[in-house]
């Protein structure tokens, strides 16, 4: 199909590279940003997805640089968008991603093996049909760059190849910079500033049974607001208290986020609060902590006695596992508790990381324990 050479055309095909080559741009910061975030969501997508007998699990040790390929490839299809270079090769390139993409999102909606696609890493969180509906609409611009990528078309192979190469080496950098560093913007829970428990006023549910006609009831009061109840229900020869429940006054501003020790109890909501501050060292792979981690968590150990500070190990590896480490390590006396592999992720990329909080807020967090920032 030939599409006429007239400036409606050009015009509806500029507008066009402009519309995707910022979405794309911003959806490859917001991957390059947090690479190992991305890195994370391939190893999901590798776990849960198979073609028959096949499954991609082989491919999980290639998750950084197919993490890093992908922000590359999608941020330098955006330049050539936006600067209007290389356009047969950029034409093809979108159209091949935004096949992928829609397939692969369309996929997701339908069976929902994966929950989040990471399109905008944590920056904009979508449901599976929203992120479908998101390719399908550009999808449409799409059409028209691959229809009218000979509009006007100029030979600047000198001026392209810079632009192409400048996008390539710039996303590299960033991307891996970002890798050996928690990410230069931290769209996540945890970050720097934000305070990770949220007090509100405690609820008391009694749930109640007339005596006579066997019907139930909920009756809702605050803690010492006995006095709201209805004096109805305070009526034992008419109804009884057939259970009661109370809502926790702490919320914690990350969901999935728990601190559990051996025997399933939650300290999170009593150490996270500690005025003089928590020195918190983060492990969500113990077995790929390296010789130069293990002198970074025995320095925090240091610092942390020197400042008067409560340290504990935050890990999701099995008791046993821990605590080989600790005594291979020389570090029994470390306190530790248990997380999800995925909220410790979420927290901190590094294994380990080191994050100091006091009264509930994070102070700062860091890959090195002597660049972490201590407020007594």
């Amino acid at each position: 199909m030939k599409i006429k050479d007239t400036n409606l055309n050009y015009t509806l095909n500029v507008v066009a590279r402009w519309f995707v080559g910022l979405v794309f741009l911003f959806s490859s910061f917001t991957k390059g940003v947090d690479p190992l975030g991305t890195a994370f969501k391939v190893q999901e997508y590798m776990t849960a997805w198979s073609i028959g007998n096949m499954t991609f699990e082989w491919a999980l040790p290639f998750a950084n640089l197919l993490s890093v390929g992908l922000i590359c490839a999608e941020f330098v299809v955006g330049v050539l968008l936006i600067f209007n270079a290389y356009r047969r090769l950029s034409a093809w390139g979108l159209a091949l991603m935004m096949l992928f993409f829609t397939v692969t999102t369309l996929i997701d909606a339908l069976t929902n093996k994966v929950t989040d696609c990471g399109c905008f890493g944590d920056a904009v969180k979508l449901t599976n049909w929203q992120t479908f509906w998101k390719n399908i609409v550009l999808d449409v611009p799409m059409v028209w760059i691959l229809l009218t990528r000979n509009l006007r078309r100029k030979r600047r192979f000198e001026r392209d190849g810079i632009v192409f190469i400048s996008g390539i080496a710039v996303m590299l950098v960033f991307a891996l910079y970002n890798i050996n560093n928690e990410p230069v913007i931290d769209f996540r829970p945890w970050k720097v500033g934000n305070r990770m428990i949220e007090e509100h006023e405690a609820m008391n549910h009694l749930y109640m049974r007339n005596l006579a006609t066997g019907e139930e009831v909920t009756v809702d009061y605050p803690n010492g607001g006995w006095n709201t109840v209805p004096e109805e229900y305070k009526d034992y020869s008419k109804w009884e208290i057939t259970r009661s429940t109370s809502d926790d006054p702490f919320e914690i501003m990350a969901p999935g986020f728990a601190m559990m020790d051996l025997e399933g109890n939650d300290h999170s909501t009593e150490l996270l609060p500690a005025e003089e501050g928590l020195m918190l060292v983060t492990i969500h792979h113990i077995e790929k902590v390296n010789d130069k981690g293990v002198r970074q968590v025995r320095l925090a150990t240091r610092i942390a006695e020197e400042n008067g500070l409560q340290i504990i190990l935050l890990t999701s590896a099995l008791p046993e596992e821990v605590q080989a480490w600790l005594y291979e390590n020389q570090l029994e006396g470390l306190d530790y508790l248990f997380s999800d592999a995925t909220a410790i992720e979420t927290m901190m990329r590094g294994n380990p990381g080191f994050m100091f909080i006091k009264d509930a807020t994070v102070v700062d967090k860091t890959r090195k324990v002597t660049n972490l920032k201590i407020e007594n």
